[in-house]
């Protein structure tokens, strides 16, 4: 069975919030970015970037089983951990769950106010190619 999203993003509020400062929470990305299972090298094409993102990111999402799963990579270390953190929410999820989450837990987390203007943009453009990859999959 599936862990829901919100428990996920529980999971994740509470892990930030072990650690008292912005230096620790970003050691946190980067230890995800380098847990992250990368996007096959065949995907890095120009169809799977991100637009919007400062950072080269690159994201691929395919249905499997009737869930969205997702694999991504970034050529910059702190990027990649946010796109971690985001195929962790949303990799394994049905369309409809995808496309019913919130993303107030990055808010909780304290992330997009600890981010430049344009990685804060990259952000929510990662969570909307998300999204356009579950519309696509519910129809």
């Amino acid at each position: 069975m599936t862990t829901p999203i919100a428990q996920i993003q529980q999971e994740l509020v509470d892990e930030f919030a072990m650690f008292q400062d912005w230096q620790d929470r970003y050691e946190h990305l980067i230890g995800m970015a380098k847990g992250l299972q990368t996007i096959d090298p065949s995907r890095k094409l120009d169809d799977n970037l991100v637009r919007g993102c400062q950072s080269r990111v690159w994201l691929h999402g395919e249905k499997v089983d009737g869930k969205v799963c997702f694999t991504a990579d970034s050529d910059a270390l702190i990027t990649k951990g946010i796109v971690a953190l985001l195929v962790r929410v949303y990799s394994g999820h049905t369309p409809q769950e995808i496309l019913g989450a919130s993303s107030e837990f990055i808010d909780r987390i304290g992330l997009r106010q600890h981010l430049s203007p344009n990685r804060a943009n990259g952000l929510s453009a990662m969570i909307d190619q998300m999204k356009h990859y579950a519309l696509a999959f519910s129809a």
